[in-house]
C-alpha cells in the first residue's frame, strides 16, 4: 500500500498520474489530506482511478480545528470535501492528532462520525517530530492519555453495541494495543484472547520493517517522522536495494531493535507485541533512540517489572 501524504498533496499537480500508476501496477493507494482541495470533479478523478480511501485531517470541532489551521471556514472546507468523497463512492475517514489544545473534542468527533455517517476515523498519539515538536509541551501525560483511550474505546464500544460499524483506531503509541488487552481481561471479554493473538500477528512498531517513507526528493526514511535521518536515495538506488541494506547500521538495528531498546522497554513483557514503540520520540526527549518511549503510560505492575 502506498499513502501520499505532505504537507497537502493535492498541490502537486501530477498527483493524480501518481496514484493512477500505482494503482495500475495493483499497488492499493490512499491520501492524507486537508480535504479542501477536494471538489466534486477531483473526488470523481480519484475514483476513476481507482483510489481506495481519503483520510482527512481534523484537528477538533469548527472552532478548535480553524484555530489549528490559522483559517477561518478550513473546517467546513474539510467537510465539503469529505461529503464530495462520499458522494463519489470513495471510503473517507478522519485523522485527528490529539493534544491538550483539543482533547475535549473528542466527544463531539464521535458525533460527527455518526451524523455525517463516516465509516472511519483514526486518533493519533502527538509525535515529537517536524511541526510536532513545537508541540511536545501539549502532549498529554500519561494519565490524560489513559482517560482519552477508554473515552475511545467507551465511544467505539457503543456505536458498535448500536450496530454502527464503524472503524476506530488508534495509532503511534503502541502502548494502545496491551492497554486495551489489560481492559479486556478486568471485563472478561471473551474475545481478551482473540486480541492477544491478533497483537502479537501485529508486532507493534514497524519503522525501518514494514513502513517507509520516500520524501519529496528522494530520500528514504524509516517513517515519516524520522526526515531528519535518511538511509539513501531512490534516485540513486532502487528502494528494494536501500530498504534491505543491513550494512547501513541503523537500518540493521530496526531490523532487530527489540535487542537494542533500553530501560523499561527492554525488560517489559509486552515488547514482542509493541515493538519498542516510537524511536523517534525517545531520541527527541533523550537525545538516545534506543530509551524508553516517554509517551508509554503503561505502569511498571502493567508491564511486569513492578
Amino acid at each position: 500500500m502506498i499513502l501520499f501524504s505532505g504537507g497537502e498533496p493535492l498541490l502537486r499537480e501530477d498527483l493524480l498520474s501518481l496514484v493512477h500508476l500505482a494503482t495500475d501496477k495493483g499497488i492499493r493507494a490512499v491520501i492524507s489530506t486537508n480535504g479542501t482541495l477536494i471538489t466534486k470533479k477531483t473526488a470523481n478523478d480519484l475514483k476513476r482511478i481507482g483510489l481506495s480511501y481519503v483520510g482527512v485531517s481534523l484537528d477538533g470541532l469548527r472552532q478548535t480545528h480553524d484555530r489549528f489551521r490559522g483559517l477561518e471556514g478550513a473546517f467546513d472546507g474539510a467537510l465539503n470535501g469529505i461529503r464530495n468523497c462520499q458522494d463519489s463512492g470513495i471510503k473517507v475517514g478522519l485523522r485527528f492528532t490529539v493534544n491538550r489544545r483539543n482533547a475535549s473534542d473528542i466527544p463531539e468527533i464521535f458525533n460527527l462520525l455518526e451524523k455525517e455517517e463516516i465509516p472511519r476515523v483514526c486518533f493519533y498519539h502527538l509525535v515529537y517530530a517536524g511541526r510536532g515538536s513545537q508541540l511536545m509541551k501539549e502532549d498529554l501525560d500519561h494519565q490524560e492519555t489513559r482517560k482519552v483511550v477508554d473515552l475511545i474505546v467507551e465511544r467505539t464500544k457503543d456505536l458498535h453495541e448500536r450496530d454502527k460499524a464503524v472503524e476506530v483506531l488508534t495509532v503511534d503509541n503502541h502502548a494502545d494495543g496491551p492497554y486495551l488487552y489489560l481492559r479486556m481481561l478486568r471485563e472478561g471479554s471473551s474475545r481478551a484472547a482473540e486480541v492477544l493473538q491478533l497483537l502479537r500477528m501485529n508486532e507493534g512498531n514497524s519503522s525501518g520493517v514494514g513502513i517507509g517513507c520516500v520524501s519529496w526528493d528522494g530520500s528514504v526514511h524509516a517513517d515519516q517522522f524520522w526526515r531528519h535521518y535518511s538511509f539513501g536515495n531512490v534516485r540513486q538506488r532502487p528502494f528494494s536495494e536501500i530498504w534491505t541494506d543491513v550494512r547501513e547500521p541503523l537500518m540493521a538495528k530496526l531490523k532487530e531493535k527489540k535487542k537494542h531498546v533500553k530501560g523499561r522497554c527492554a525488560s517489559c513483557r509486552w515488547l514482542d507485541i509493541c515493538g519498542g514503540n516510537f524511536r523517534v520520540r525517545a531520541e527527541a526527549v533523550t537525545g538516545d533512540l534506543w530509551a524508553p518511549d516517554p509517551a508509554c503510560y503503561l505502569r511498571d505492575e502493567e508491564i511486569g517489572i513492578g
